[in-house]
């Protein structure tokens, strides 16, 4: 096995167990990552006369049904005015990658992302936070 198979078989048996510890913000994170890897791949690939297709497809699949399980996964009544914010931010998202998809332009996807990567070190935050301290919400 070369190593980069190696490397990714590592980083998937990673993802695996920290999906699998039944901590909501190790798997969030998880997904987040999945999701910026995903709209990074379709960006590099969005040139349609100079791209792997099928790379440039699965990437905007993938992303695309990551932001419907982060979207679908909100909690409205608990979450409040986070979690409509949060939908917003995901449906931001989406549309750039759709407008993308027509367009062949990355600039908004990369706008997009760099807002998902301030998000997923919230997450990260959160995650480190010792047990029974809660993270507030700057003010």
């Amino acid at each position: 096995m070369n190593n980069k198979k190696m490397m990714h078989a590592y980083i998937n048996s990673e993802r695996e167990a920290q999906a699998e510890t039944g901590d909501p913000h190790a798997l969030i994170a998880v997904l987040f990552d999945e999701l910026i890897r995903s709209m990074r791949l379709f960006a590099k690939n969005i040139d349609k006369t100079n791209c792997d297709e099928d790379v440039r497809s699965k990437s905007l699949a993938r992303a695309l049904t990551i932001i419907y399980s982060l979207q679908s996964s909100l909690d409205f009544d608990a979450g409040g005015e986070i979690a409509a914010n949060l939908f917003r931010l995901y449906e931001y998202a989406r549309q750039q990658l759709l407008d993308g998809a027509k367009t062949d332009e990355v600039g908004s996807i990369n706008l997009a992302i760099t807002s998902l990567e301030d998000i997923r070190e919230a997450w990260q935050q959160i995650s480190k936070a010792p047990s029974g301290v809660s993270v507030e919400e700057p003010k």
